[in-house]
């Protein structure tokens, strides 16, 4: 008869236990993420990541967190409290009654120095301020347009200079008539767009790890580039070294993607291997071969190449990433990097429009 009552009792305490206490680790999470939750992934969180750079949405005050999922869909939004660890004790609050109210089927506990989940976005964006640094490259303020020489290339006047945006075209024009290999495989706005999270579009800019200019290159770089100190910042000499730095790139990544992505049509081919060429210059060529061919890393790839039908571009280079992070180097900061320069394109688009 005792037993009667304690079973019970012992379920109800197991299952209190189970919501209870959380998973222990945020990348186990990621690791058992279904690979078809990539589809429409790139689109929700590039809306996520587009409410925090341009302050809109539930990013409209900075001192809020937004909540997705596995999916990259929004949960739910807060305030941030007065502290740091009042509003990380917030979070995990949060994030336990997601779990409990069936929003997602696990909960991680986040600290200030590791992941929770649901996992939790910053609306706080402070570096660089994306419709200023959209106006600077299409030189709607005078201040900011320019004038100058660089390698045989004549651009603008001091009575007559030119947007930033127009220099790049320049630059690119300029390269493209030089090499063998044309700059066809390279999407001018992503460039731009890439100008604008590395620096702001601004020119005298030097990051903690001494990165230089407005596309943040190193010296090691720019002297590779042929590039005496002295111009290491000019703006011509910036963008003229990052161009050459993309070709070849592009000249080692092109026969790797094609190996697992050339049966794609080529508009989409197109499309994720422009995307995919960004990020090679964020974390190296050496870690996308990785991404597209290690027998671990490279399972993601291969999975959305056999069914690439079901998937965008954006979706197949945004499932690549999220699916490896946790594994060197594949960090949140390389998943945003891209999205946050898509997002910056179709604002520099619709800016057009």
């Amino acid at each position: 008869m005792l037993i009667k009552y304690i079973l019970p009792i012992f379920l109800l305490l197991w299952c209190a236990i189970s919501i209870a206490v959380p998973t222990s680790d945020w990348k186990q999470v990621v690791r058992d993420t279904p690979y078809s939750f990539s589809k429409g992934a790139s689109y929700n969180l590039t809306e996520l990541r587009r409410w925090v750079l341009l302050s809109n949405g539930y990013c409209e005050l900075p001192d809020r967190h937004v909540f997705f999922d596995q999916r990259g869909r929004f949960l739910t939004w807060m305030d941030n409290e007065d502290t740091g660890i009042a509003t990380q004790e917030k979070l995990n609050k949060i994030r336990f009654q997601l779990h409990k109210n069936n929003k997602v089927n696990r909960w991680v506990e986040g600290s200030v120095s590791a992941v929770g989940y649901p996992f939790a976005l910053s609306c706080d964006q402070p570096w660089v301020d994306i419709r200023a640094s959209i106006d600077r490259v299409k030189g709607i303020a005078p201040e900011s347009k320019v004038w100058g020489t660089w390698d045989g290339v004549k651009a603008g006047t001091e009575s007559n200079p030119i947007s930033l945006e127009a220099l790049v075209g320049l630059m690119f024009q300029h390269r493209s008539s030089q090499l063998s290999e044309p700059l066809d495989t390279l999407s001018l706005r992503l460039f731009v767009a890439q100008l604008i999270i590395e620096s702001g579009a601004k020119k005298n800019v030097r990051s903690s790890d001494n990165a230089l200019g407005m596309l943040q290159l190193k010296p090691e770089v720019l002297n590779d580039c042929g590039i005496d100190k002295r111009f290491y910042q000019h703006r011509m000499a910036q963008v003229d070294c990052a161009v050459r730095l993309y070709v070849m790139i592009r000249r080692n990544l092109q026969p790797i993607f094609s190996s697992v992505f050339g049966h794609l049509d080529k508009t989409k081919q197109q499309a994720l291997f422009d995307i995919l060429l960004v990020q090679s210059y964020h974390s190296g060529i050496g870690a996308m071969k990785k991404l597209l061919t290690d027998t671990t890393m490279g399972k993601a790839t291969r999975y959305f190449a056999e069914n690439e039908q079901q998937f965008s571009a954006e979706d197949i280079a945004t499932g690549m990433i999220f699916h490896n992070l946790g594994r060197q180097p594949w960090g949140w900061e390389s998943l945003y990097y891209v999205l946050d320069i898509m997002v910056v394109s179709k604002s520099l688009s619709a800016h057009e429009s």
